[in-house]
Order: C-alpha cells, then structure tokens, then sequence
C-alpha cells in the first residue's frame, strides 16, 4: 500500500522493541493493531456511504430525465392536434401559389377564371 518492504517493517519494530522495552511491546503492538483496524473499518464504512450516495444520485438523477422526457412526450401528445389546427389555419388564410404553367401557354390562352360570388 505505501510500498514498505519487510526490511522497513524489521528495522521498525527492531527500534519500537529498544524503544518500548520488552515487557511493554507487545501490548503497544496489539494497541496499534486494534486503531489501524479501527481505521480500516471507518474509512470502508465512509467509503461505501459515499460509493451508496453516489448511486443514489445517479438513479435521482436518472429518474428525473426519464420524467422530463415523459413530460415532454405528454406535451407533444396534447400539443399535436394544435399544430394540426395550425397548419389548416395557414393552408386556409395563405393558400399555396397556383402551379406553374407548361412550357408553352400564357396567361392569354388561359381559359378565364369563374367569377366568384360573394355574400352579400
């Protein structure tokens, strides 16, 4: 983990031992193993409650798109017949232009247009 071979590990415990004296050692040495296990376990039990929220977001997150794409789905349906309307309204007040003319044949020849009857 932190790259320390076995000599290190030798050379510390060689120092702890002239340090701590023979009697004390060993219960230095089982002391320091329950706070290193200690830390283990908190930082797993961090490590998986942000490992946990992150999922959480993810899923929220996830969910919250598929609703807004549900919503906008939902808009189009109700908004369709709308947009039918609209294009009858267009195609009735602003009618296409008439057809272009073959190739050949004016205006002049054109047989003349029935007059229209307007409501009085």
């Amino acid at each position: 983990m932190f790259g320390i071979s076995f000599s290190e590990l030798l050379l510390v415990g060689l120092v702890a031992l002239l340090v701590l004296g023979p009697d004390r050692l060993p219960g230095a040495a089982r002391t320091a193993g329950l706070w290193i296990g200690r830390l283990k376990r908190s930082f797993n039990a961090i490590k998986t409650e942000v490992e946990r929220e992150l999922g959480a977001d993810e899923i929220r997150r996830q969910l919250h798109n598929e609703h807004i794409l549900q919503m906008e789905q939902e808009a189009r349906k109700l908004m369709a017949p709308l947009t039918d309307l609209q294009e009858q309204a267009r195609e009735t007040f602003n009618p296409q232009q008439p057809a272009a003319r073959p190739e050949g044949q004016d205006a002049a020849t054109e047989p003349p247009a029935a007059p229209s009857i307007a409501p009085n």
